[in-house]
């Protein structure tokens, strides 16, 4: 049990670490909110969904999404476009100052887009099945429910740290200068990986 425990942590650890548009969403989020837990909603939005794509891999469930091409066809593009008009609500948001106001985006846009960039993310979705569905076949049972626990829990961590990490940059410029960089620096992230996908499905064989 604890050999499937650390296995499925280190896993999932190694997969979530990399710069991403849900690390770089959550990150913006607990910047730009006067406390951390204005950026609950995406934490917690972020984090059911990994959880949720996790149990589906394991179960092998979403191994439907590697043999339909045309699925993944609408995931690059819907992942793009939501990536595009996020991308323009971040840029829009950076903020003038440190107000009360100036508390990122409302909690119902939080979820919206950390929807969108957990669901509507090809490459987070095929990291998910492709790598975490696929080692969970090392193990039965117990072991596979102790493995897909472990990589549920290094997501709730991991988001919520996150949040935590954002929100105490955020507070070290309180005329909102640096909120307004990280906004921006944000958005052009998230436009970049927008462009990623759709360079990434004109290149495919798909067509």
């Amino acid at each position: 049990m604890s050999t499937a425990f650390i296995h499925g942590f280190v896993l999932a650890f190694g997969l979530i670490l990399p710069l991403g548009v849900q690390n770089v969403f959550i990150f913006n989020q607990g910047a730009s909110g006067k406390r951390w837990t204005r950026a609950l909603p995406a934490v917690i939005t972020a984090s059911v969904c990994d959880t949720l794509l996790i149990l589906l891999a394991v179960l092998g469930v979403s191994l439907i999404v590697l043999t339909l091409e045309w699925l993944k066809v609408i995931l690059f593009i819907g992942g793009a476009c939501f990536m595009v008009y996020m991308g323009w609500s971040i840029w829009k948001s950076a903020p003038s100052g440190r107000t009360e106001e100036s508390s990122g985006l409302p909690a119902k846009k939080q979820v919206l887009f950390a929807l969108s960039v957990s669901l509507l993310n090809p490459h987070a979705i095929l990291d998910t099945v492709g790598v975490i569905g696929t080692s969970s076949l090392s193990y039965e049972g117990g072991g596979k429910a102790v493995f897909a626990l472990a990589a549920i829990l290094v997501s709730w961590l991991w988001f919520a740290g996150l949040a935590l990490a954002g929100r105490l940059v955020g507070g070290l410029n309180g005329n909102g200068a640096l909120l307004k960089r990280i906004n921006r620096i944000s958005a052009l992230v998230v436009w970049g990986m927008a462009a990623y996908l759709l360079f990434g499905l004109l290149g495919s064989s798909t067509f």
